[in-house]
């Protein structure tokens, strides 16, 4: 058989499903045996969409998303996808056609090192240079992007590799067993949390990748131990639970920064360092740091680990659950009380451009607590960090250790690949939504429906946000827009503008309703940005 045939049954033998990508030159051959494979090539219109398409369905589903483009600047297209993927420690396996190896050695047409390039932003990648690599190769790239930490890995196939003859079959697929966490460690944290007074939980989205969130819960709950999540953690743990906080990482003096300088003892559980750096919730360096993981702590002066207990995260709650004895106080419920108080405040303000609390109520009202809101980059990202309540994990996606605007929209198409059942809402602001636009095209051809919601303030909002409280003047951060109602209508799909605070709760049922991609242009009064900075900066903590 071709080696390109062999490549396709290596990447059936690792259970993809689907490809996204745009054919090229380079890669004729691979997509010629897809035409007889089981794998469904999802032709993109964006090579940077079909990246992320494979980051939020690998997010999803725990398997690797396989996203695929031709040399050159097919290749190149790929790159914020796939680092957004491997930042953001989603699995995805990434491939690019290569010129013949032939023309490798010098200055040629469309060609550059592909390997090197995307080397510093993967977990692994590699050059086919012979076909009789190419089993051991794929094994490799979808064992790496799916193992703890979970990451990007790439795939160089040169065209001449791709016609060749090979005799050979994919290699048998392995999963390895988390290791269980060692005993005197497991003791040391539970004395550790035992003694606490005022202990306090961090929960990263390593806890979604590890599947542990019942876990967690059951070991907030036994302990009486208050918990924050990340941005990329929200429904970790059901936000209606008394334990619940909500989500850390807004870089100013939160209601959850007052959790940390009150908390004696921090246990982070699942974190990545990379969504919320550790000198912004732990500046005085002097608290008691209990890190549970799959992987050892990374190393930071601001991250001083008193006791790692590394091994599978389910295994470790329930054992230290075991001997740990419960907090006796819930000082941080004032807390609770007061983001809760926040929530609830705007929530029959109709008036219009939208404040950012009353969008996400509706929103929040709309949607099933099941269905999936998909958050692209931007100022409205930092309310739905904040404000979008989660009752269970994976229904509030967000980039934040890459952090990339363009996410939302074919990060859609993924998530109703991956899910179909589930409802979907890609919520972005005027600038995202306009990165990756030209995927409605490709979800009105998959027959995809999801409801693309889009804060409209033409302009980069956070930007001026940030701008205003450090110089007090904006800079360069103004555009204008179609008319997104008619865009949406050039498409195929359906639009809707709000003109009124009333119609947009009836308008966004109405969309879920709809059987198709449905766009919805909602004004945002972002003057709502810098009153929360003011408030939050006089902010004196409730407890």
């Amino acid at each position: 058989m071709k080696a390109a045939e062999l490549f396709v049954r290596c990447l059936e033998n690792e259970g993809v499903e689907y490809i996204f990508g745009i054919p090229g030159e380079e890669n004729l051959d691979v997509m010629d045996a897809l035409l007889d494979s089981s794998i469904e090539f999802v032709t993109v219109r964006h090579e940077q969409g079909a990246a992320f398409m494979a980051d939020v369905y690998g997010r999803l589903t725990g398997k690797a998303g396989v996203c695929l483009a031709t040399l050159g600047p097919g290749a190149t297209n790929l790159i914020t996808g796939v680092a957004d993927a491997n930042l953001d420690h989603a699995p995805v396996v990434a491939i690019a056609g290569q010129a013949s190896t032939h023309r490798l050695h010098k200055e040629s047409h469309q060609v550059l090192d592909l390997e090197l390039i995307f080397q510093p932003i993967t977990k692994y990648s590699s050059r086919i240079l012979t076909p009789d690599v190419i089993n051991e190769v794929v094994r490799k790239a979808f064992k790496l992007a799916q193992a703890e930490k979970t990451g990007a890995c790439f795939i160089e196939f040169p065209e001449n590799i791709a016609e060749m003859e090979i005799d050979a079959a994919p290699l048998k697929v392995k999963h390895a067993t988390s290791p269980e966490p060692p005993r005197e460690k497991v003791e040391r944290a539970a004395e550790i949390i035992s003694n606490a007074k005022n202990p306090m939980i961090l929960a990263g989205n390593g806890v979604i990748r590890g599947k542990a969130w019942q876990q967690l819960t059951d070991f907030a709950e036994r302990l009486r131990i208050p918990v924050a999540n990340t941005f990329m953690a929200k429904g970790v743990i059901p936000f209606k639970h008394p334990m619940a906080l909500g989500s850390a990482g807004l870089q100013a003096n939160d209601y959850i920064s007052c959790g940390f300088s009150k908390a004696d003892v921090i246990i982070c559980i699942g974190y990545d360092l990379v969504e919320y750096h550790p000198y912004l919730w732990h500046p005085t360096r002097d608290r008691t740091i209990v890190h549970i993981d799959q992987s050892p702590a990374e190393v930071d002066a601001y991250y001083p680990v008193e006791v790692g207990v590394t091994g599978d995260i389910k295994h470790s709650l329930l054992r230290i659950m075991e001997v740990a004895t419960p907090s006796t106080g819930n000082a941080m419920r004032a807390l609770r009380e007061a983001l809760i108080e926040e929530m609830n405040q705007h929530k029959d303000d109709v008036s219009v451009p939208m404040k950012p609390q009353k969008i996400i109520w509706d929103l929040r009202t709309a949607m099933d607590l099941e269905d999936i809101a998909i958050s692209d980059v931007g100022a409205h990202k930092m309310w739905m960090s904040r404000m979008f309540r989660c009752e269970f994990p994976n229904t509030c996606l967000i980039s934040n250790g890459f952090a990339s605007m363009g996410i939302a929209v074919p990060g859609a198409i993924g998530a109703k690949l991956a899910l179909p059942d589930r409802k979907v809402v890609a919520v972005t602001g005027d600038a995202g939504f306009m990165m990756n636009s030209q995927e409605i095209e490709t979800a009105l051809r998959l027959n995809t429906p999801f409801v693309i919601l889009i804060w409209n303030d033409s302009g980069y909002g956070l930007i001026e946000w940030k701008q205003m409280n450090q110089f007090g003047r904006p800079s360069n951060v103004r555009f204008t827009n179609p008319d997104f109602v008619k865009y949406a209508e050039a498409f195929g799909a359906k639009g809707y503008r709000i003109t009124e605070g009333e119609q947009l709760l009836p308008t966004l049922k109405k969309a879920l309703a709809d059987n198709t991609v449905s766009i919805i242009d909602c004004p945002v009064d972002y003057s709502e940005n810098l009153k929360l900075t003011s408030k939050l900066g006089e902010m004196i903590c409730p407890i």
